[in-house]
């Protein structure tokens, strides 16, 4: 089921976690974090929205590291009793597929997606240098499919507003993506 993500809480101090990587290498947020901002990212391997536009995403994550002092780091969330193919071995392999640049970790309580708020894959949040979030926004204009070649790089664009001035662009339309898939709770949690 397709969701959108909520408007973006401005200023909201980005949580602290730590996570292990599918090597079992724990990072933490502090050591993400970039000189000029960060942007954390929740995918998942099967998501046809992340599918859409992952290699965009490699695209603009190295090159915001690299040129912009953003820290970026991607995190999966999914229940993966029930979605098996978002289990870290198979996060190990997407990540050696595609040339991640950034660290993938794996999110197995699901407390730190609760803690971000986030909904669905993928699901962007960009910090500024302070760790307020400035940015909750979609990649570009893809969805299921990948948008144009020469769409508007928005996320890109956005993190690069924050890198230089530590505030958001006016203007964010909401990322689109499956919904995080959620273990089943108790009756009364």
């Amino acid at each position: 089921m397709a969701v959108s993500t909520p408007v973006c809480d401005f200023g909201a101090k980005m949580p602290a976690f730590a996570l292990p990587d599918p090597d079992g290498t724990v990072h933490s947020s502090d050591e993400i974090r970039g000189a000029n901002g960060t942007m954390v990212m929740f995918i998942c391997n099967h998501c046809p929205y992340v599918q859409a536009v992952i290699d965009r995403i490699v695209r603009d994550a190295s090159e915001l590291a690299r040129e912009h002092g953003i820290g970026v780091v991607a995190i999966s969330s999914n229940d993966v009793e029930e979605y098996p193919q978002d289990g870290p071995e198979q996060m190990r392999r997407e990540a050696e597929r595609h040339g991640f640049t950034f660290p993938y970790l794996y999110d197995e309580s699901q407390a730190v997606a609760r803690a971000f708020g986030a909904e669905c894959t993928p699901d962007f949040f960009g910090y500024n240098a302070a760790g307020e979030l400035q940015y909750r926004g979609r990649l570009d204009a893809s969805g299921r499919q990948p948008g144009p070649p020469d769409a508007p790089r928005e996320l890109f664009q956005a993190m690069v507003q924050i890198a230089r001035t530590g505030q958001r662009p006016r203007d964010q339309v909401p990322s689109m993506g499956c919904s995080i898939k959620w273990k089943d709770e108790a009756p009364g949690d």
